[in-house]
C-alpha cells in the first residue's frame, strides 16, 4: 500500500458545545373538505324545501408528508445528525458504511491529498476508517447546527478551534464513545466507529435545512450538457465518477475502477456537486511529516456545477455566515434541484475541471 502523507494530528483541548436546535420539515399535502346535507340553492324558480335530516360534517383526514432534508426523501430521521471525518485514500479502502451517509463532502488536506466529510442522519451504522479533524471542518459544518462530529484526533491548532465552536465533538484520542481498531486493517487506517451508539450517547441536534432544494423533475435537463462521466480535482487528488442509469446514480471511481464499501455496495449519489471554494495554508498547522494543511473556505460564494441524470447544470453558491445554509441558484437565480437520495460535494479550488 502506498504511504500516506496525510498523518494523525496530536491531541489537546477540551470537548465543548451546547445549545438547542430546530427540525426543518417539508409539507407536501394538507387537505380538508367540508360537506352539509342542509338544503342548499337551486337555479329553479321555486325554492326547495329544507331538509328536516339533521345536519352532519364531514372532513378529510389531513396527510403530511415530512422529508429529509438533507435527503428529499421520507420519512424524515430522528436522532442526531453525526458527521464523520474519514480517509479517502487507497490505503483507507474499502470503506466500512459510507454508502449510508446522507451527504458526502470531498475536501482538500495535507499534499494535495482528500479526506471526506460523510453526514449521518438516515441511517447510523458502524464507519471505517476514522480520521482526524481539520481546521476548516467547523465551518463547513456549521450549517448543520449543534451536531456530533467523529474523528480519531486532530493538531492542536484544529482541536482548538473544534472545541470554541457549537459542535458536540467525539474524538477516539480522548477515549470519547463508540470506538475500536479493527485488528485486520493496518493503523491508522482501522479506527471504527460504531454511530448508533454515539448517537444514544450524545444529546445534539437533527436534520436541517442546509441549502439543498430535492425535486425528482427538473425541466431544465431536457437542454442541459450530457455528462455521464465527472472529472474534477480536489487538492492534487483526481475525482471521478460515472454514470449508471439503472442504479440512478453517479458512483465514484478510481483509475476507472468503481469504489465498493466493505460490504460491497458502491459509493453512489443522484448527484454530484462541484463547489469551487478559496482554500489558503495554514501554516501554522500541519501533519507528522511537516505538510501545512489546507483550509477551505465554506463561507462566501463561487461557481458551482451540478451533476444529476447524467447531465450538468452550472451555477452558484453563496454562504454569508458559518450557521447560515448554503444558497444554490442557477445562471437566471432560481434553486439548483437536486435529485432526492443524497449528494457528493466536492470541495475544489477555483480552475479545477467539471
Amino acid at each position: 500500500m502506498a504511504h500516506e502523507q496525510g498523518g494523525e494530528m496530536s491531541v489537546g483541548g477540551l470537548n465543548r458545545g451546547v445549545s438547542k436546535g430546530f427540525r426543518v420539515t417539508t409539507l407536501l399535502a394538507v387537505g380538508a373538505l367540508v360537506a352539509t346535507a342542509m338544503g342548499g340553492c337551486s337555479s329553479d324558480a321555486t325554492p326547495k324545501a329544507a331538509s328536516s335530516t339533521p345536519s352532519t360534517t364531514r372532513a378529510a383526514t389531513s396527510t403530511v408528508v415530512v422529508t429529509n432534508p438533507l435527503t428529499g426523501v421520507a420519512p424524515s430521521p430522528n436522532g442526531p445528525v453525526v458527521a464523520v471525518k474519514l480517509d479517502d485514500t487507497a490505503p483507507g479502502r474499502p470503506s466500512l458504511g459510507l454508502d449510508k451517509a446522507d451527504v458526502i463532502y470531498i475536501e482538500e488536506v495535507e499534499g494535495g491529498l482528500s479526506r471526506m466529510v460523510a453526514v449521518f442522519a438516515s441511517a447510523k451504522p458502524k464507519v471505517r476508517a476514522v480520521r482526524s479533524i481539520r481546521s476548516s471542518d467547523p465551518e463547513l459544518l456549521g450549517q448543520y447546527g449543534r451536531i456530533i462530529v467523529v474523528a480519531s484526533g486532530g493538531g492542536r491548532k484544529a482541536l482548538k478551534i473544534l472545541d470554541a465552536s457549537t459542535l458536540h465533538s467525539v474524538i477516539n484520542d480522548r477515549g470519547q464513545v463508540g470506538f475500536h481498531r479493527d485488528l485486520s486493517r493496518p493503523a491508522p487506517y482501522n479506527v471504527v466507529s460504531d454511530l448508533a451508539k454515539v448517537s444514544a450517547a450524545i444529546k445534539a441536534d437533527g436534520v436541517r435545512n442546509v441549502g439543498f432544494t430535492w425535486a425528482a423533475r427538473d425541466p431544465r435537463l431536457a437542454t442541459a450538457k450530457r455528462a455521464a462521466i465527472v472529472r474534477t480535482q480536489v487538492g492534487s487528488t483526481r475525482v471521478d465518477f460515472v454514470w449508471d442509469a439503472k442504479l440512478a446514480r453517479y458512483v465514484r471511481t478510481v483509475d476507472g475502477r468503481r469504489i465498493l464499501t466493505g460490504s460491497g455496495a458502491p459509493v453512489a449519489k443522484p448527484n454530484v456537486l462541484v463547489q469551487f471554494c478559496q482554500v489558503r495554508t495554514e501554516r501554522t498547522d500541519h501533519d507528522v511529516n511537516g505538510n501545512p494543511t489546507q483550509y477551505t473556505k465554506s463561507v462566501g460564494s463561487g461557481r458551482v456545477v451540478l451533476f444529476r441524470g447524467g447531465r450538468r447544470i452550472l451555477g452558484t453558491w453563496s454562504r454569508p455566515t458559518i450557521d447560515a445554509p448554503t444558497t444554490f441558484v442557477d445562471a437566471s437565480g432560481k434553486p439548483l434541484l437536486f435529485a432526492p437520495g443524497g449528494t457528493f460535494v466536492a470541495l475544489a479550488r477555483p480552475g479545477a475541471p467539471a
